[in-house]
């Protein structure tokens, strides 16, 4: 996809009601720090839209970044270690839970894993519970410049084993200081949502 025109057009707390729209969605949930942002902004050719910090659990919110007037990224908040009381995190969960569920348009949920290590028992449960959902995650393993050519394999067949994926379930390397892997994850977005 082109990118020409990008807005962060909905910010979605706990409390408020979900969006009603008609153009097609794509989900992106990872544990904080694990290049949700970073990962956006790529997809998306821009610098800050999508705010990164070094502090994990920046994103509290969902947000939907309109694309071409054609459909959405949604960028989920983190999970795992973000200093936040348990009970903000169990309101995440359940406003998360309650997108999942009641989006009409949400055509795929993306799970941003780092290649680096193995799956946490976090990571699990989360992929766990967006198949419980109904839905198939696309794994994207970031930080991918941070291993050599040679460790690729052996990191990504360390993912599939720790998340017990099902054979056939899509993993993309992601890159997100060469992009390497952009264009393959919009390929696949494109044949989602066009």
């Amino acid at each position: 996809m082109v990118i020409k025109n990008v807005e962060l057009e909905t910010v979605c707390g706990i409390t408020s009601a979900l969006p009603e729209h008609t153009l097609p969605e794509v989900a992106f949930s990872g544990k904080s720090n694990v290049g949700k942002s970073s990962l956006i902004n790529g997809l998306m050719n821009r610098k800050a839209l999508a705010r990164t910090s070094a502090q994990p659990g920046k994103t509290q919110t969902l947000n939907f970044y309109n694309i071409n007037q054609a459909m959405y990224l949604v960028d989920l908040p983190g999970y795992g270690y973000a200093k936040v009381p348990e009970r903000e995190k169990l309101k995440w969960g359940k406003m998360i839970e309650r997108y999942l569920h009641k989006s009409k348009q949400l055509k795929a949920v993306f799970l941003l894993i780092d290649i680096r290590h193995d799956p946490s028992a976090n990571d699990k449960t989360m992929y766990d519970w967006i198949v419980y959902q109904g839905y198939e995650p696309v794994i994207i393993a970031t930080k991918l410049d941070k291993l050599k050519k040679s460790q690729v394999k052996k990191h990504l067949d360390a993912i599939r084993m720790g998340l017990s994926l099902t054979p056939g379930t899509k993993i993309f390397p992601y890159s997100a200081l060469t992009k390497q892997g952009r264009d393959e994850i919009w390929e696949y977005i494109d044949s989602l949502v066009l």
